[in-house]
């Protein structure tokens, strides 16, 4: 699936970085192109992939280069007030060769969760391609603000988008982490799962065709519904002799009952295991299973049965699967995208913060304009008395 990757504000910039490289490293082709949107220019100068042309600073009248300090109504306004410079960046993309724009964020921040739904709802006015989020979620351990944007933000983007896959930092930072160690593994988690999702189907010339191809097709028609996305992603080390690896069939070294069984082992593992955002996976509207490894240990009846469980879980008939071989890797893996899931703990917490913020808000305006009155009748008692 071919993409354009837009990474809005620190975060969403860092992640479509690894991304470039994750891209490299598996010979992917689905990153067709690549932009990183920032408030701060300290930001966008430490990307290492994103073209220096590819990197937008934007509301330089409004801060200087030095970004909107979370806040993220800021952020929309800058976005708002610069959409034409952004149109002018995406202008350079090659519209007419990619499938879908993916639009990154970290929801916490205010640039990106801020900007990130203005610009999407941008682009599903301009163009026909499906538009995606990829939301990263702040753990609950980094600040209140954080969490605050998120809520605020959060139901914004998921209704400016076609579907908004999402990753919660809450349930992957690790205990005793360093948070720009956390954050380092978390992006190559992040990068990793979508990555292989999005690789899927880029057949170039002299790659292994796959059995059953994944295509952009199935993606889109997995992420038609809206909503909201969650990926699992599970996998197994094999040993491959390189010399064989391209000429051996499964027929000749590989045992295909073993075979199948791996892949149905690990389509459950992914599904309930860790999940991009923790969710009741029997919520799911829709799934697709996609087969990832060595071509010799990929067969069609491990997916099939796979896909089967799948639908079996979560009830719903409306489940694919394919595979895509990767020559190299000396894993065999499976990604799970489940998707319109909506028993999902962590954006109930989110909207309970987004409300009582709301409530708060209120409760704090009346009081201040009870006090004005107050000073104001004040006064008028102490004119009447000169």
């Amino acid at each position: 699936m071919k993409l354009a990757l837009i990474g809005f504000g620190q975060a969403g910039g860092k992640v479509v970085d690894e991304f470039l490289a994750f891209d490299d490293a598996i010979d992917g082709g689905f990153v067709e192109s690549a932009i990183a949107i920032n408030s701060a220019t300290t930001d966008l100068k430490g990307l290492d992939r994103v073209s220096v042309e590819n990197r937008v600073l934007i509301g330089q009248a409004r801060v200087k280069g030095h970004g909107v300090g979370a806040d993220n109504e800021l952020g929309a306004e800058i976005a708002e007030a610069n959409i034409d410079e952004l149109q002018g960046a995406i202008d350079r993309i090659p519209v007419h060769e990619i499938d879908a724009f993916l639009v990154v964020a970290g929801m916490g921040g205010g640039t990106g969760s801020g900007g990130a739904p203005v610009l999407a709802k941008h682009l599903q006015r301009v163009y026909t391609q499906p538009v995606y989020g990829l939301g990263i979620l702040p753990g609950t351990d980094e600040g209140g603000i954080y969490t605050l944007n998120a809520a605020r933000s959060f139901r914004t983007f998921v209704d400016q988008v076609d579907n908004l896959l999402v990753f919660d930092n809450d349930a992957w930072r690790s205990a005793g982490e360093s948070v720009e160690g956390g954050y380092d593994r978390i992006n190559r988690e992040i990068v990793e799962r979508f990555g292989l999702l999005f690789a899927a189907g880029e057949v170039r010339e002299g790659d292994h065709v796959a059995e059953s191809v994944v295509d952009s097709s199935e993606i889109i028609n997995t992420l038609s519904n809206s909503g909201v996305s969650t990926v699992g992603y599970a996998s197994e080390t094999v040993e491959i002799d390189d010399g064989l690896l391209s000429s051996l069939t499964a027929d000749d070294e590989f045992d295909e009952g073993s075979a199948t069984n791996r892949l149905t082992s690990l389509v459950r593992k992914a599904t309930l295991g860790r999940l991009t955002l923790p969710c009741d996976v029997a919520s799911a509207d829709r799934g697709l299973v996609v087969a990832s490894g060595p071509p010799n240990y990929l067969n069609r009846k491990g997916v099939e049965r796979g896909r089967q469980w799948l639908e079996d879980e979560t009830g719903s008939m409306e489940i694919r699967g394919g595979d895509y071989p990767i020559t190299v890797r000396d894993e065999v893996g499976t990604i799970v995208l489940l998707s319109g899931v909506t028993d999902v703990p962590r954006i109930d917490q989110l909207q309970e913060v987004a409300i009582e913020a709301q409530e708060t808000t209120a409760d704090v305006r009346a009081t201040a304009d009870e006090d004005f009155a107050s000073l104001m009748d004040t006064g008028d008692e102490l004119d009447a008395l000169f």
